[in-house]
């Protein structure tokens, strides 16, 4: 069974992307001549039988599994003309350490937050104005500081979203530390578990001192490493602050989950890094921002590099694995179907009689009765 609460996040999760695609929740009300709660109420029946109908499949195909043999044989059965074409591919690991900056600085961006709070509450600035001069925020710099959030959402930071439902509208909170930095919120305004909110987001700034100490530290590792005494995911799990990397051994991966990645994906810093380095050879300690605006010191390992080159089982077996699974799969659904299909009533749409993919399915209705 299907619980109310998963279908609720499902469509909570179509409504962030809509709103996200939109640019707001306004927007979206505004497109769709309904409010947000109309929309999830729509959503309901459908989204609990997609859910319903996706469980079914993941029971049906559950136990597939696939041998070299199998992927061998699939691979074969593809024209080699239609075979993709990779370009040069990397795959690259980081080890970073993110200087904490000086009580002394922290102070100071507690203390700019404080002043933006009390210039906005005796009406003297506006919080978008704040937000757009002065966020160290790059993603809502433009917008003012505005984002929708949702109590329920795992998007944001639960501190700062805990934190946002404390307010009333019109509200500036106090200040407060996330991972990110030390932040301000204004609500603009709230609805049961949605709302907007406008942030101003300050980030301590690191010294050079502070600078200098992780590029000794990783100095360091990175002679450790070489030397051997030490292998790069104990590295990486003992020293890095990259919590993304973590889970992958210090490898970067695409927004697919790859570790294999086309030199557009990588950030121009690491680009640079990458030109002078053999695989397995690791790069100076360097200074380096985050897309978060955040200053780091890294250092990169070369671990695999492909030349362009006609997909082939040698350099590409996990992606030719994969769909061979996956087309495993669906011949398995396809025959639970066939297998089930007398003990439903199928209705088609007139308009949808003439199409061979339906016919596929009434004709076989027709045959096994």
């Amino acid at each position: 069974p299907i619980s109310d609460e998963e279908i609720n996040a499902e469509i909570d999760n179509k409504i962030r992307y809509y709103i996200s695609q939109y640019g707001s929740k306004d927007i979206l009300e505004q497109i769709a001549g309904k409010t947000v709660y109309q929309l999830k109420e729509d959503f309901k029946q459908t989204t609990r039988e997609q859910k319903l109908a996706q469980s079914m499949r993941n029971k049906i195909v559950e136990d597939v599994k696939i041998t070299p043999t199998e992927v061998k044989a699939y691979y074969e059965t593809i024209p080699k003309d239609s075979l993709p074409y990779y370009e040069s591919e990397v795959e690259v690991g980081q080890i970073i350490i993110y200087p904490k900056a000086s009580r002394e600085l922290e102070t100071y961006a507690i203390d700019q937050l404080k002043e933006y709070k009390q210039q906005v509450e005796s009406g003297a600035k506006k919080f978008e104005t704040l937000a757009s001069l002065y966020t160290d925020d790059p993603g809502s710099k433009a917008t003012g500081g505005k984002y929708d959030i949702n109590r329920n959402e795992k998007l944001f930071d639960p501190i700062f979203v805990s934190k946002a439902f404390t307010l009333k509208d019109g509200q500036v909170s106090t200040v407060f530390k996330t991972k990110f930095g030390y932040h301000i919120i204004q609500m603009v305004s709230r609805a049961g578990d949605d709302a907007s909110i406008r942030h101003i987001l300050k980030i301590p700034q690191v010294s050079s001192i502070e600078i200098s100490e992780a590029k000794h530290k990783l100095d360091s590792v990175r002679s450790n490493l070489i030397a051997g005494t030490m292998k790069f995911g104990e590295a990486v799990s003992k020293y890095s602050d990259d919590e993304n990397s973590k889970f992958t051994g210090g490898r970067i991966a695409g927004r697919d989950g790859s570790t294999f990645l086309t030199i557009d994906q990588l950030d121009k810093d690491l680009v640079v890094r990458l030109k002078d380095l053999r695989v397995g050879e690791y790069s100076q300690p360097t200074e380096y921002t985050d897309e978060r605006e955040k200053k780091g010191v890294r250092i990169v390992q070369l671990i695999t590099r492909t030349e362009p080159h006609r997909e082939n089982l040698t350099n590409d077996y996990n992606k030719i694995a994969q769909r061979a699974t996956e087309d495993k799969k669906n011949k398995m659904l396809e025959m639970w179907f066939y297998k089930n299909i007398p003990r439903f009533y199928i209705k088609v749409d007139n308009e949808y009689k003439g199409c061979p993919e339906m016919q596929k399915w009434t004709t076989n209705a027709t045959a096994t009765k």
